[in-house]
């Protein structure tokens, strides 16, 4: 994953295979959109993984999932199944410079714990059907991974091109209201801002905590299309125009959008 490679400024990487060879990590790609990190070591003879599909997975199918966890207890392996598809989450934290928005991932009871992240999701084949990504804080074996044709669609465009297209960065957490909750507090439906990240695009707009975006460039936000759904549309550069709702009051805010954070 890219949060587990997240440190530029003095850090090293090694892979460990699992008869204990170390290869030095020469170079790293990221993927902004979708967690992803590609490392690459100089070795030879390895044997890959393969590569199963996600479109077809059901709720209830069996799952194996692998992975350091708590980053010491290296190898582990835990079963389950998929307890849910489609989901979408907001993973990350803010004091590790913003959070993302992951959606249509796998969610899974197989039990996955901090040092799982990157480790492969697989099915009864073996086949590898997703990337474990995060957990649920202050929950019980909810865990979540991202499907593997999200996996395989990156590394086609890593391979064509070298890279990965950059994300709409606009540097906000948030969380959504729904009309019910909109019509019992008396408020507008849409992103309630949590908090606005230090020196992000949304900070010099002048968005602020506790401001509720209604509608991006005339598009509403709502409990089915959310803030996140609509910055996966735009691009690095793109200047939003933003309908705010502050203390009872409307207003339009313009956002220029930067690239998102490696």
């Amino acid at each position: 994953n890219k949060h587990v490679v997240s440190s530029v400024e003095g850090a090293k990487y090694k892979v460990i295979t699992k008869d204990d060879k170390e290869y030095e990590v020469t170079q790293i790609s990221k993927d902004p959109s979708n967690d992803i990190a590609i490392l690459k070591i100089d070795a030879t003879g390895l044997k890959p993984v393969e590569l199963g599909e996600s479109s077809n997975l059901k709720v209830g199918q069996f799952v194996v999932a692998i992975g350091t966890a708590l980053g010491e207890f290296r190898h582990t392996v835990t079963t389950g199944v998929i307890s849910g598809l489609g989901r979408g989450i907001t993973a990350g934290s803010v004091f590790e410079g913003y959070v993302e928005r992951l959606d249509n991932v796998i969610q899974t009871y197989a039990a996955i714990n901090p040092g799982n992240s990157g480790g492969p999701l697989l099915n009864s084949a073996g086949q590898v059907i997703g990337i474990n990504v995060a957990i649920a804080q202050g929950a019980q074996n909810v865990g979540f991974a991202i499907p593997v044709d999200t996996v395989k669609s990156a590394l086609n465009q890593y391979n064509s091109t070298g890279g990965f297209p950059s994300k709409a960065y606009l540097g906000v957490e948030y969380q959504m209201i729904s009309k019910d909750a909109a019509a019992a507090n008396n408020v507008p439906e849409g992103a309630y801002i949590v908090r606005v990240v230090a020196g992000s695009p949304a900070e010099s707009g002048g968005i602020k905590t506790q401001d509720v975006i209604t509608k991006i460039d005339g598009e509403g936000l709502g409990s089915d299309k959310t803030l996140g759904d609509v910055m996966t549309k735009k691009k690095p550069g793109d200047t939003l125009k933003l309908d705010v709702w502050r203390n009872g009051q409307s207003l339009s805010v313009t956002v220029a959008v930067t690239a998102a954070p490696q």
